[in-house]
């Protein structure tokens, strides 16, 4: 082990950052849909030894020593993003002939983007680097506080944050709920870097006796949490249908396809139960699946209307169009809507957290000058809605609803989620095709239920639409290019957590801050 270290320590120039984007690359199997999180104990110690062989040069300037580590840390990032991203590039093919001059954009671009983040964890990290398991420490918090900064900087993007790769299963995600997503990260990096200390002459047994301890106790918390998982009431929350027309992408926006594409929607949810079944008391529609403005359709809202029976709601991703009392200039929103047993639209939520360039272009005086537009085709360019509440249903039961890539936010039991009995997704990842993209999209939606303690339901044009419970455990689901209706029973859950996990979260930064100070004053005094 010792001599392997040595080697990748003493890389330099092109090969230390092609072991750099090779191991970040390896690293991104750890996500769906290939789950092999074992990388993560080959990735993050070579990152280790990197970092080892960045050491600063006599008379160096403070930015020249950071910015080796950094361009360490941003060439694993662009590895691991480029690997674990490349699908987002599937989203421009939908319109080939307008939008495949930006693939390099969608592929190279946005990783390249992301990559910063890993960039400031692993110079972070070299400000306190130490020898043995001190340095575990540093290049841990330095991915707890990158990963932290990617939840919300430049309008967030946590797609495929480290943590997951230790949440493959129901039982490995319980963890979340004590620690948070900021928890997760950190101790996760921690774990997966520590097989480092192999190569160092002190701090091995203490290093993996303490990755082997949070191990077990990681596993044993979900087993203990499973085994003792509330019973499900014999009387589910509610019975709900999903319905799920894999509706080609293409097709979606054009003038000829839109009344056949309500009429498959309108169809699909008259279908009758199995035999034994109650009727739904929710229909859900996904994402933007009416392909027109509600309001401007009388006929349509009389259709929808002759669809929902008594007693019963149906949700319905549409776009919503409000006119200013002013200059009537028009805004539309990416939205939740609620319809009753009498046709009323009677409450909807707006899309809060806008995907850039696709939903909005972002400085769009400045861009649209230069030419630049969205990168999907829609009605208009989004505006974002300004609150997030639950809606109730005609028999009182409270769904929070979540459009598209907002689920993939942690924390969302803050923002309404303890009102809720339920969290309600609706997407459309036809955009992606049969590519991980909905897999992983898909992972992070069951780990926010785990959080929230609620169950998910979860609709989607094509994707994978069903419902988990507030342990993550599938109940039922479609695959990718399914086509029909599922009909499941909600169980009833409302589980809370003894730990606030945001605050724990922040709390295993600051410890591990603590341990990466100590360790390099004390590697300081032995060699002053």
């Amino acid at each position: 082990m010792e001599r392997l270290a040595g080697k990748v320590i003493l890389l330099w120039g092109w090969r230390r950052a092609l072991a750099a984007f090779l191991a970040g690359a390896v690293a991104a199997l750890s996500q769906p849909p290939f789950d092999f999180f074992a990388v993560g104990f080959i990735s993050f110690p070579v990152l280790v030894w990197l970092l080892d062989g960045a050491a600063g040069r006599p008379g160096e300037r403070f930015v020249q020593r950071l910015l080796r580590p950094f361009l360490i840390g941003w060439w694993f990032g662009f590895g691991y993003f480029v690997a674990g991203l490349w699908w987002v590039g599937n989203a421009l093919l939908v319109e080939a002939d307008a939008f495949a001059w930006a693939l390099p954009l969608a592929i190279f671009g946005l990783p390249a983007l992301l990559a910063v983040f890993y960039g400031v964890a692993t110079a972070l990290a070299r400000l306190a680097w130490s020898d043995g398991a001190g340095r575990i420490a540093a290049i841990a918090l330095g991915f707890g506080v990158a990963e932290w900064l990617r939840t919300f900087v430049l309008t967030g993007f946590p797609w495929n944050a480290i943590g997951q790769a230790a949440m493959p299963v129901p039982l490995l995600m319980q963890t979340v709920t004590v620690i948070g997503m900021v928890g997760m990260n950190a101790l996760v990096v921690l774990v997966f870097a520590m097989p480092a200390v192999l190569a160092a002459r002190r701090g091995r047994i203490f290093g993996l006796s303490l990755a082997a301890l949070l191990m077990m106790l990681h596993a044993g918390f979900g087993y203990y949490r499973l085994s003792t998982a509330q019973t499900a009431s014999e009387e589910p929350l509610l019975h709900v249908r999903l319905v799920q027309p894999s509706i080609v992408q293409s097709s979606k926006w054009d003038a000829q396809m839109r009344d056949s594409i309500f009429s498959t929607y309108l169809d699909m949810s008259r279908r009758p139960q199995p035999a034994g079944s109650p009727p739904p008391d929710l229909i859900v529609w996904p994402e933007t699946a009416v392909p027109f403005i509600l309001s401007e359709r009388p006929d349509a809202l009389v259709a929808l209307g002759e669809l929902v029976e008594d007693g019963q709601t149906l949700m319905v991703g549409a776009v919503r169009m409000e006119r200013g009392s002013a200059d009537r200039s028009a805004r539309y929103y990416n939205s939740v809507t609620a319809i009753n047993d009498g046709g009323e639209t009677y409450d909807a939520i707006d899309k809060i957290r806008l995907v850039p360039f696709g939903e909005y272009l972002p400085l769009s005086g400045l861009l649209s000058r230069l030419g630049m537009s969205r990168l999907v085709e829609s009605v208009a360019d989004f505006s974002a809605g300004s609150q997030r509440r639950p809606i109730t249903t005609a028999g009182g039961v409270t769904a929070l609803p979540f459009i598209c890539y907002e689920i993939i936010f942690p924390g969302i039991a803050g923002h309404g989620g303890e009102d809720a009995d339920l969290i309600l997704n609706i997407t459309n990842d036809a955009w992606f095709g049969d590519t991980p993209g909905p897999y992983q999209h898909f992972r992070q939606a069951q780990i926010r239920a785990v959080e929230a303690g609620r169950p998910l339901v979860r609709s989607a044009n094509n994707g994978i639409s069903g419902v988990v419970d507030a342990y993550g455990r599938t109940i039922d689901a479609f695959g990718m290019d399914a086509i029909g209706v599922l009909d499941i029973a909600v169980p009833r859950q409302r589980l809370t957590s003894a730990f606030d996990p945001r605050l724990a979260g922040m709390g295993v930064l600051v410890i591990l801050g603590l341990w990466t100070i100590l360790a390099s004053i004390r590697d300081r005094r032995r060699f002053d």
